[in-house]
């Protein structure tokens, strides 16, 4: 057979599959990155694939991916052109779970107790849906969508046991979560301060942070804005500590407001 009707042959296969199919297979190779499978239906070739992230959430992969054995996973990704599908054992695993993550929509508010702070963010133990086969909550809030504020701690904004309703952003297939955002559920505070600001309009403000290309400026509650090392001082400047520290009062002015971005630019040498 040539390779054209090969592909075709494939191709027609494949078709078939949709995204939240469950079939069975066998594990033909294993790599560091993934698990080939050779799809029940079609012996000829392995089709199927078995990411790392996406074989358990319970076990280590090296103990999951073993030539030779049999597993089921659910379809969660078919790519004809390259003639190959993406399978999650993990979802046939724990099926109450992956079925409860699915039928979430972006936007929707759910609400739960914080269980565990993380180095890398926060659990939430979510008052519907099942427990996680691992970890203290279903529910996960990364550190940026923890508050529209900057802070040093996690504990600055929740401490465990604290009930919080947060917005769902995503179903994290690779770790069986519902990646969640406190922020979202609270008036964007540069907004708001945005609406009464144009472009060189005077502001005075306490510098918070130096940084090597300039100096961030508190200019009011929980907004802050960037002042450029080229915009530090009339003359050039190095270094920002060779001309202001942590602490000191600036004028400054305001030369751009990106709304988009959050993102507030201001001059010390224009004011």
């Amino acid at each position: 057979m040539g390779d054209a009707s090969a592909g075709q042959v494939v191709r027609r296969f494949l078709a078939a599959f949709r995204v939240g199919d469950v079939c069975h297979g066998t594990v033909t190779a294993v790599s560091r990155s993934e698990m080939s499978v050779t799809l029940d239906g079609f012996p000829d070739q392995p089709l199927g694939t078995v990411g790392t992230l996406d074989g358990s959430w319970r076990r280590s992969f090296a103990d999951v991916a073993v030539v030779g054995q049999r597993i089921t996973g659910e379809v969660i990704a078919v790519d004809l052109d390259a003639g190959r599908i993406r399978l999650s054992m993990a979802a046939t695993e724990n099926p109450e779970l992956w079925a409860f993550l699915k039928r979430l929509r972006r936007g929707e508010i759910l609400v739960g107790t914080v269980a565990a702070i993380e180095r890398f963010g926060v659990f939430v133990a979510l008052d519907e849906g099942p427990g996680h086969p691992v970890y203290p909550g279903v529910g996960f809030i990364t550190y940026p969508e923890l508050s529209w504020r900057r802070f040093e701690a996690a504990t600055d904004v929740v401490e465990v046991g604290q009930r919080v309703s947060c917005e769902f952003l995503q179903f994290d297939t690779w770790n069986g979560e519902a990646r969640l955002s406190l922020r979202a559920t609270q008036p964007d505070p540069f907004l708001k301060f945005a609406e009464g600001i144009v472009v060189g309009q005077g502001l005075s403000g306490r510098v918070t942070k130096l940084v090597p290309f300039g100096v961030f400026v508190q200019v009011a509650e929980g907004i802050e804005g960037l002042v450029h090392l080229s915009e530090l001082s009339s003359v050039p400047v190095e270094a920002p500590e060779d001309v202001v520290q942590i602490g000191d009062q600036l004028t400054v002015v305001v030369t751009n407001v990106d709304r988009e971005r959050r993102r507030l630019s201001l001059s010390r040498r224009q004011a």
